[in-house]
């Protein structure tokens, strides 16, 4: 989320978890109630020597614990799983609110790294938070699915411009290496492991910050139990009503802008990234990058890099507004552009990590439970030739991102899902955060949860083309919005604008 390079998620392969938990005497009125009272076993965080985020976590005093949820909710006396959480205590007891749960998006996304840095972005109220990380199940340590995919690409469906064989092809592999736990892989079930680490933790109420994704998660939350939230922050807002396999679909203009913004960034320093001296010329050279990969695949180090990766390249670098990360995108197109020229290259670091996520198995156990998240919440179109009459008119306006906005993808072959789609409630009173150039939760998203949630109040960071704004992008404004919420636990009189 904070560089170019999509962030990847180590694959970790292991049997499902059979844990069982004694019965109580008050299973009779609670069928939960052996996993609400369950006591958590509090441990380092460090795995092994490479473990360098338990490492992270053990310096700054956290500690990890596993949750054992139900598999199905449906049959709590059924199978089991564990879900991985982490934990920094709050050290303001005077005064301590209670325990803040994350989550940093994806789908399937792993958060239990991150209570650190959060903590220090929470500065003076950090001491009154048990700052908490989940890996919500089926991600990361939380007893992880793994499709077994060539790729780690999900919600963009096949690396190329349409290709419904290889999305069923995707689909085809998760039914035969995880089928038996796909139908509960879902942000419904997710809410439930919310609600049961809620209980474990002896919280009667949860606050709550989520990124992204994590904003409908916490819209899930809030709706499946709206008793058990006392402090909500989505940042990066979700329209529940778009919210689907086609998630993307909506962000077209706004990748579009952020592209055109990114060009104009680079246009300034056409002395260091030699890809043009005004934003119409940068973007020329993009074009001649990809009518050179659509005649012959571009020589990129050990890859080979053809019309269909182009536009993944471009669109994976941009979510974040900054120089670091329009740099590193620069160089990566720089790179583009020399093997367009017929020169062997070596790609920069960030170039290097996301080919190696679009065109390797390497990190598909990341882009396996995004889709099995996607397609597991709200049904996909099945019909193949509506993606493709919807890529060829997309191409009519912008021909190089809306074959990865509209492609088909592994949904389009699931099984249909075993709950309806949440209807997310009519009311609740969180704080909305979102960037008005944001290109993944455009910020019509987080207008229409505005107006959805009455009772809420919107920050709204004015002018960057900025995924994810508290403790990323660096608002003075905005993030002291946020934290001075979370300290006294009341909402802006009104909607808050901040200027970058």
């Amino acid at each position: 989320m904070t560089t170019f390079a999509v962030r990847t998620r180590v694959a970790l392969c292991s049997a499902l978890a059979l844990a069982a938990l004694p019965l109580t005497a008050s299973a009779a009125t609670d069928p939960l109630a052996r996993f609400h009272e369950q006591r958590l076993d509090w441990k380092s965080c460090v795995t092994g020597p490479d473990d360098t985020t338990g490492k992270e976590l053990e310096e700054a005093g956290a500690k990890c614990a596993d949750v054992t949820v139900p598999l199905d909710y449906a049959d709590p006396g059924g199978r089991t799983i564990t879900v991985a959480i982490s934990r920094i205590r709050g050290t303001d007891s005077a005064h301590r609110i209670g325990a803040l749960l994350l989550n940093g998006g994806g789908p399937g996304g792993a958060t239990i790294g991150d209570p650190p840095w959060i903590r220090g972005e929470l500065k003076e109220v950090a001491g009154r938070y048990d700052v908490v990380g989940v890996d919500p199940r089926f991600v990361g340590r939380s007893t992880p699915l793994d499709c077994k995919w060539p790729t780690g690409t999900s919600i963009w469906g096949a690396p190329s411009p349409f290709d419904a064989g290889f999305a069923r092809d995707l689909a085809a592999l998760c039914r035969k290496n995880a089928g038996d736990v796909l139908p509960y892989v879902t942000t419904r079930n997710t809410a439930r492991d919310m609600d049961v680490i809620r209980a474990a933790l002896g919280e009667r109420k949860v606050s709550y910050l989520g990124y992204s994704y994590g904003s409908y998660l916490g819209e899930v939350y809030a709706t499946m139990f709206p008793a058990r939230v006392d402090r909500m922050v989505l940042d990066g807002v979700i329209d529940p009503a778009h919210y689907s396999p086609r998630l993307l679909r909506p962000t077209e203009s706004a990748n579009r802008a952020a592209l055109e913004d990114w060009a104009a960034w680079t246009a300034t320093r056409h002395a260091t990234y030699r890809l043009g001296a005004t934003s119409a010329a940068v973007l020329k050279a993009v074009d001649r990058i990809r009518a050179a990969a659509t005649r012959a695949p571009l020589p990129v180090g050990p890859y080979r890099v053809d019309e269909r990766v182009v536009p993944l390249v471009l669109f994976t670098g941009l979510s974040q507004d900054n120089d670091q990360a329009y740099g590193e995108l620069a160089r990566a197109v720089g790179d583009l552009a020399r093997a367009a020229q017929g020169g062997p290259v070596e790609p920069s670091p960030a170039l290097a990590e996301t080919l190696r996520f679009v065109l390797t198995g390497e990190e598909s156990s990341y882009g396996s439970v995004q889709s099995a998240i996607l397609c597991g919440d709200v049904p996909a179109e099945r019909d193949p030739e509506v993606y493709r009459r919807d890529i060829e008119r997309g191409r009519l306006t912008d021909p190089l991102l809306t074959p990865v906005t509209r492609n088909i993808g592994p949904c389009a072959f699931w099984a249909a899902p075993r709950e309806a789609p949440t209807a997310v409630r009519d009311d609740f009173p969180a704080l909305l955060v979102n960037a008005t150039g944001d290109p993944r939760t455009t910020y019509a998203g987080a207008l229409a949860q505005r107006r959805n949630w009455p009772s809420s109040r919107l920050i709204t960071l004015a002018g960057p083309a900025q995924h994810a704004v508290f403790g990323v992008y660096g608002n003075a404004c905005a993030d002291d919005g946020v934290r001075a919420y979370l300290a006294s636990g009341r909402l802006p009189a009104g909607d808050v604008t901040c200027r970058p």
